[in-house]
């Protein structure tokens, strides 16, 4: 039998949550305690009502006992003193008064016995053992707790108990997180539990506290605790002054001696004592062997550091030369991360950070699948090119953490230095490696992934053309020998994967173009933005807003509205753009909520709220505007997919003549030109007045003028616009795209993807393709055209027989 009883203020605090609300029903009525009790052994000392107090057992047997009391239903033990440790835990070697507990919590660790937190509840006497083998059952008589009136006696007692226990406090302030628990449970008025706890403070013999514990008048028993409290006051105090005696006898000179020993460790161990340049050059050597320098390398770092160690560490030259030690030795020579190449943990990387596009990750994975195939995806150019907002980053971050690698982005938008990719020669104050070098002194590997944003902004001046600067980092057959001005040794980036974002083609260099494999990222579906917003965008910003979905909800209809009428553009950034909007909206009514002390009602946002946050939708539905002389085109913008409605009108007949006005590009001009003139020439065949345009002026304008416009896609919208205007008939409501030829060949355009995905977020149903695109558009997602009907032409005469319902008459017959 072994037991031990623990003090710990923590363990005491969480075992009374609970049992404090409880202890009114446990203790006030007698009949809730069991008249019959198991006993369990304390060997070291009694314990007191009132106190919740963990307990260890070891053992197999004593073990095995309180393991099937605490799995059984009875909840009460009866915690008896054993008179003597040494002995057996047997009837007669136990006292006769102990207390009752409940036991609030069982927890069996294993090598450490089985733990118990109890609830001390009241004092009892063993009026008869029921068994005297293990487990011992014995009758238990509780004697009623009374109840006692004002007296100035019974005060007096208090106080000086109370005042005792804050003397205390001064010499061994452990006292006070147990005073703390205690008056946080019971009235430090009431003398039964006062008594009791002080009588728990002290460290009085084990005979001493049993003697109280078997003490019931209140009066005797406080006289005991003052006692105690009093005696244990004075060793405390001795105690103190023992310990102060000691440190007046330690001389001032031993003082001194002991400070300095432990200052001169201290040095030694920090390295104080060492010259610091001698220190720094040793550091640079440390270095230099945990790495594998290339032959070019390590001649260059041993020539810079037998210079270091000849220059004065005041000189100019030393902070120049010791930088550039530093910048070698911080590279990831020979140092690469362990690559991974599995599909399914690739493709679940990819929809963790990306929503949508499922082509576009196809193209990754089968990337990342020829990559498994080698071992090996460096050297890689990939070119992701699409509209802002669409996630080309993300995409970036993805495939870097597919294939286990770390990921750096820099943009080179604007740049028009050369030695930001190259780095600057060390003979300028200041000078500094390129930001390829930087981003692999940060990742402190060799084959990371590395996103260059913004290739198609890139500049040049006379200090430089970056775009050739970039060539030789990305070029698969120069880049194994990269040299930074700043390094002057060649460092191998064949390792490295590079990943290049753009919004359009046109303005990328086009010997990067060559170098590089196009992934191009045309926009999302409606649907797509609406799960987008739901999945990553909502949740995202509630966090950095610091709000939880408790306090704020937003409806799959709210964020259909702010699709539609709100966010058109083929990205989520606007999109998001507004959801921070609303939370902001939503904090500051929380807040002022809190500041009037009234209770924040959780806020559900509906479709008709929505304006209060964010405003009035900035578009309305739009039908294809019908009419004569008007005509709907699909055109290719960086920003994604749009309609252009084209607009044709007669101004005067006094003379012949076309006015062409929007801000249209020399190509967008010469389509026009190219569309009048063929309807002019076959105005005949399409059963049209042949002499309409002779004496007629035709104002051609495509609106939004602010906005320039260019490319060769309008020119069968156009000539649909002016065959309107000839034949004096509204076109069907079709839109339409593609490029015409003064023979009326309906020739192929680019952007179809956009273009379908522009048509579907206006509600139009049908378009007409150029017949040449039929093979590009199978091989778009079946997503992109449901709820399209696409009628492909191949000559204008097609165009005219969907819109106008005519058929073009041969040129024989128009003789």
């Amino acid at each position: 039998m072994s037991s031990d009883t623990i003090h710990d203020p923590e363990i005491l605090d969480e075992a009374s949550t609970g049992s404090a609300s409880k202890e009114a029903q446990l203790v006030r009525t007698e009949d809730v305690l069991p008249p019959q009790l198991t006993l369990l052994p304390l060997s070291n000392r009694p314990l007191f009502p009132g106190l919740v107090v963990p307990l260890i057992y070891e053992g197999e047997e004593m073990g095995e006992i309180v393991r099937d009391l605490a799995a059984s239903h009875e909840q009460h033990v009866g915690l008896v003193l054993v008179r003597d440790e040494d002995e057996s835990y047997a009837p007669e070697n136990l006292y006769e008064v102990g207390v009752v507990a409940r036991i609030a919590k069982a927890v069996e660790i294993e090598g450490h016995g089985l733990h118990l937190v109890v609830e001390c509840l009241r004092r009892f006497r063993i009026d008869g053992f029921l068994s005297s083998e293990n487990p011992i059952r014995v009758l238990a008589h509780y004697r009623p707790e009374t109840s006692y009136e004002d007296n100035i006696t019974l005060r007096a007692y208090t106080v000086a108990i109370v005042n005792t226990i804050k003397e205390l406090l001064k010499h061994n302030p452990l006292y006070e997180e147990e005073l703390r628990l205690f008056a946080s449970r019971f009235d430090v008025n009431e003398p039964n539990r006062l008594a009791d706890f002080a009588a728990s403070l002290t460290t009085a013999s084990r005979e001493d506290l049993q003697d109280i514990l078997e003490t019931e008048p209140i009066f005797e028993r406080l006289k005991k605790v003052v006692s105690l409290l009093n005696r244990e006051l004075n060793v405390s105090k001795v105690q103190t002054k023992i310990r102060e005696n000691i440190d007046e006898r330690v001389s001032e000179q031993q003082r001194k001696f002991f400070l300095h020993e432990q200052l001169q460790e201290i040095q030694r161990e920090l390295g104080m004592n060492e010259d610091p340049q001698e220190k720094e050059i040793e550091g640079f050597r440390k270095k230099a062997k945990k790495l594998n320098f290339s032959e070019e390398a390590e001649s260059a770092f041993d020539e810079e550091l037998n210079k270091l160690v000849m220059l004065e560490s005041a000189s100019p030259e030393y902070s120049v030369t010791r930088n550039y030690l530093d910048w070698l030795t911080c590279l990831p020579w020979g140092k690469t991360c362990r690559e991974r190449y599995n599909l399914n943990s690739a493709s679940r990387a990819l929809n963790r950070h990306h929503s949508g596009l499922e082509d576009v990750k196809d193209r990754i994975l089968e990337f990342i699948a020829v990559g498994a195939r080698k071992k090996a995806v460096g050297g890689s150019i990939i070119l992701f090119v699409g509209p802002p907002g669409v996630g080309k980053t993300s995409l970036g971050k993805a495939i870097a953490e597919a294939v286990g690698r770390p990921f750096y982005r820099f943009s080179v938008g604007g740049m028009r230095d050369e030695a930001e990719i190259k780095g600057h020669r060390r003979t300028y104050i200041g000078a500094m490696p390129g930001k390829i070098i930087q981003a692999l002194k940060r990742l402190e590997v060799a084959n990371p992934v590395i996103m260059i944003d913004e290739v198609d902004k890139i500049g040049s001046d006379f200090r430089g053309d970056p775009a050739s600067a970039l060539l030789e980092v990305l070029d698969p057959e120069q880049n194994s020998d990269f040299m930074d001005h700043y390094l002057d040794v060649r460092f191998d980036l064949s390792q490295v994967l590079f990943l290049l974002t753009a919004n359009q083609l046109d303005t990328v260099p086009r010997p990067l173009l060559d170098r590089a494999e196009i992934i191009r990222l045309p926009g999302y579906m409606a649907s797509e933005k609406v799960e987008i917003a739901r999945k990553h965008l909502w949740p995202a910003q509630l966090k950095e807003h610091a709000l939880s979905r408790n306090e704020v909800t937003l409806t799959k209809a709210v964020i259909q509205h702010l699709v539609e009428d709100y966010a058109r553009e083929p990205g989520v950034r606007r999109l998001e753009g507004l959801m921070k909007k609303i939370l902001r909206k939503v904090a500051r009514k929380l807040a002022e909520a809190n500041a009037e002390g009234s209770e924040a009602v959780p806020l559900r946002i509906g479709v008709s709220e929505i304006a209060d946050y964010i405003g009035q939708p900035r578009f309305r539905e739009q039908a294809i505007k019908q009419g004569v002389g008007l005509s709907t085109g699909l055109a290719w913008t960086a920003m994604g997919g749009t309609t252009l409605t084209l607009e044709a009108t007669v101004v005067h007949r006094d003379r012949r003549g076309m006015k062409i006005t929007g801000q249209l590009g020399k190509v967008m001009q010469e389509s026009s030109e190219i569309a009048y003139s063929y309807i002019v020439a076959n105005l005949a065949r399409f059963s049209a007045d042949k002499d309409f345009f002779d004496k007629a002026f035709v104002h051609l304008h495509v609106p939004e003028g602010a906005v320039p416009k260019d490319g060769p896609s309008a020119g069968i919208a156009m000539a649909t616009a002016l065959l309107s205007l000839a034949l004096g008939k509204a076109p069907a409501s079709i839109a339409m795209t593609g490029e015409m030829t003064l023979t009326g060949e309906v020739l192929p355009i680019g952007g179809e993807r956009e273009k379908l995905l522009a048509a579907k977020r206006l509600g139009i149903s049908e378009v007409i393709l150029p017949a040449a695109n039929e093979v590009d558009v199978d091989e778009l997602p079946d997503s992109v055209c449901e709820g399209l009907t696409i009628h492909y032409a191949g000559h204008f005469r097609d165009v005219a027989r969907l819109m106008f319902g005519i058929r073009m008459k041969s040129a024989r017959k128009q003789q």
